[in-house]
Order: C-alpha cells, then sequence, then structure tokens
C-alpha cells in the first residue's frame, strides 16, 4: 500500500527538482515535467491498486464523492512546508490519472516575471477587462498572482477571486481579498459573477472566461465600473477578441463589439519557451493595449489589422509575438529552432531574422 507520506516524498522529490507538474498514471512510472519536457523518475510502473491508494489518500470524502460523480476532479492539495498544487484527477482506459501542477508559496513579481511595463499600467487600472491568454500551462495564472500581488501592495479596494481551483494563496496586506473555489464555496463562474457584483467588489478575477453567461458577466462588470482579470486559451489578441465575439450569437454581436471596445483595456498572451541553456524557460509575451484605432477596428470588426496597428505602436508599449521571440533570439536567450517553432508567422520570422 502507497502510504500519504510516500505521496508527499514523491511531491517533494518534484518540487525540489523544479518540476512544473507531476504525473501519476496507471501503467507508468511516476513522471516529472522539467524545463518542458517529461522524465521518468526511477520507480515501479503503478498499478491500478496503487493509483487507488494514492486517490484516497489524498482525497477527502466531499471531493471523493464529487469525482465518483463527475469521473474527474480539480481540486488544491498542499503539502505543507513544500507547495500548493492543482490536482486533476480522472478516469481512463484501465484506471486512474492524476497531474499536479506545482503552484509555489512565493508570488513572483511582473518585474521578476519580465513582463512588459503595460501589464503594470493595466493592474493600476480602476475598471475596465484585462484578458492574459495562451496554452495551459504557460503561466497564466502566475502573471494574474502577479497583478493581484500589485494591487494589494499599493492600493485599498476589495478583491474577489472566482477560481478553480484555488492555485495561488493571497495573504492581506492592504486589500481586503476574498477567494472563492468552484465546488467548495459555489457551484459555477456564472453563479459566483452574479453574486460577486452584489459583494461591492472593486476588483474581480474570474478563472476563466468559459462559456457565453460568464464571458456576457465579465463584459458587464468592467462596463459598470470594476477592474476584472480573466483568462481564455487563445494564441494572441485578434484570436482572443474574435473568440468572445463568435461565443455570442450572431444577433448580439454587434452589441459585444461595442462593449469589448469600450471596456477592454488589453490582452497580453504569453509562451514559456525552452531558454537556449537548456535550464529554465523564458517567457515570450506579446501586448495590445487600448487605443482609439484598435477601439474602431474592434468596433467595426476588423480585428484582422489589428497586429499591423500593434506592430507599429511600440512607442505606446504593444509588441507582437514575433517581435518579442526576435528580441529574444537577438539576446541569445532562445535558440532560433525555438523562435520559428513558435512564431505565429513562421516563413515571414525565418526571412525577418535571416536579416538580423
Amino acid at each position: 500500500m502507497i502510504s500519504r507520506d510516500q505521496v508527499h516524498q514523491l511531491l517533494e522529490h518534484a518540487f525540489k527538482n523544479e518540476a512544473s507538474d507531476i504525473h501519476l498514471s496507471q501503467g507508468y512510472p511516476p513522471l516529472v515535467r522539467i524545463d518542458g519536457r517529461l522524465q521518468p523518475i526511477k520507480g515501479r510502473m503503478l498499478t491500478k491498486e496503487d493509483m487507488e491508494d494514492i486517490i484516497v489518500q489524498i482525497l477527502d470524502d466531499y471531493q471523493m464523492d464529487r469525482f465518483r460523480e463527475n469521473l474527474e476532479l480539480d481540486f488544491g492539495y498542499t503539502v505543507k512546508n513544500v507547495a500548493h498544487f492543482r490536482v486533476n484527477v480522472f478516469n481512463k482506459l484501465g484506471g486512474f490519472g492524476m497531474a499536479f501542477r506545482i503552484i509555489p508559496d512565493h508570488i513572483r513579481s511582473l518585474d521578476e516575471l519580465g513582463m512588459p511595463d503595460g501589464l503594470v499600467k493595466m493592474s493600476r487600472e480602476l475598471e475596465g477587462l484585462v484578458l492574459v491568454t495562451g496554452p495551459t500551462g504557460h503561466g497564466k495564472s502566475t502573471t494574474l498572482a502577479a497583478m493581484i500581488n500589485l494591487m494589494n501592495q499599493e492600493r485599498r479596494s476589495h478583491i474577489i477571486t472566482i477560481e478553480d481551483p484555488i492555485e495561488y494563496t493571497h495573504s492581506p496586506k492592504n486589500c481586503l481579498i476574498q477567494q472563492r473555489e468552484l465546488g467548495h464555496h459555489t457551484h459555477s463562474f456564472t453563479a459566483a459573477l452574479k453574486s460577486s457584483l452584489r459583494e461591492d467588489p472593486d476588483i474581480i478575477l474570474v478563472g476563466e472566461m468559459r462559456d457565453l453567461e460568464t464571458i456576457s458577466l465579465a463584459l458587464t462588470a468592467a462596463e459598470t465600473g470594476h477592474l476584472v482579470l480573466s483568462t481564455l486559451h487563445t494564441r494572441n489578441a485578434p484570436d482572443t477578441i474574435n473568440r468572445i465575439i463568435d461565443v455570442f450569437p450572431p444577433e448580439q454581436q454587434s452589441q459585444v463589439l461595442a462593449q469589448i471596445s469600450s471596456s477592454l483595456l488589453g490582452i497580453v498572451s504569453q509562451r514559456l519557451l525552452p531558454h537556449a541553456s537548456g535550464k529554465g524557460r523564458i517567457a515570450s509575451v506579446e501586448i495590445m493595449l487600448m487605443t482609439a484605432a484598435i477601439s474602431n477596428l474592434i468596433r467595426e470588426r476588423k480585428t484582422h489589422q489589428i497586429r499591423s496597428v500593434m506592430q507599429s505602436s511600440t512607442s505606446q508599449g504593444m509588441r507582437t509575438m514575433d517581435d518579442h521571440l526576435l528580441s529574444l533570439l537577438q539576446r541569445g536567450q532562445i535558440t532560433r529552432e525555438t523562435a520559428i517553432k513558435y512564431a505565429l508567422e513562421p516563413d515571414r520570422f525565418k526571412a525577418k531574422s535571416s536579416h538580423r
């Protein structure tokens, strides 16, 4: 039988070796993701009985009931004096699987993360919508935590976070921060967001804009004097705007375009790339800030022209993903192979980078 202490030792080993994720899956040895690559931890293959033992050790009765009902579950788990983990447990062919994401206790600042000045500026706004986008596992939650931490230091405001699950835990500084987790404290993003608007908030963090009603409520909250932060799994600013618009039926899209153009403060899109040294990862970040020109393009649904405006607006703090990739390449922080792999326009990037 695998004990809780053995599970904790495994998680501590992964944390000390600077892994970002741990995978436990029937038929495989424990696997850790370090610098973006999966690698096994020496040990035997996990059996169905092993996985059942692990699940019983770390899920409480309430979580076990939800797991049995829904066949999968997201939750937070803390190993004292080690780290907090975001965990997903699921059924799969032949048994069970689990994925642990390590959430460090220390919340890094925007400066430590290498975020652009435009994101600091957006963190100091009083109202509007800020979106942090990118694939799963590329640091969106870390960026949002850094933004909330900055607000917590500089403001005297009421901050409500709605998360699935809670990842970074914020200590009281100058703000009242109330963190709510799906399943434990609310049934859905939508229900919590509706409730939050009656709770005198200044800042609302919505972990993910998953559906039409959540997106609609977030836009309304941003329009009515709140600062709203959220995420989407999109690659860049134009894709993000199109994704929001396309969620709505055609007859509502003109109204949504007007809402976005008036309430959106900016979009940050990020990817974590392998460092050229072979150790660690570095963020490549695109940033779009709302200007009159971009507002007009959104209102007229000419989102395909946004990229060219961003390219010509570097003096205002904007930059495209490919421009930042080129900058990282020139500084020797990523390889040319990596830059081309992650470029949004690879052929154009190849031609542009070959002349530098």
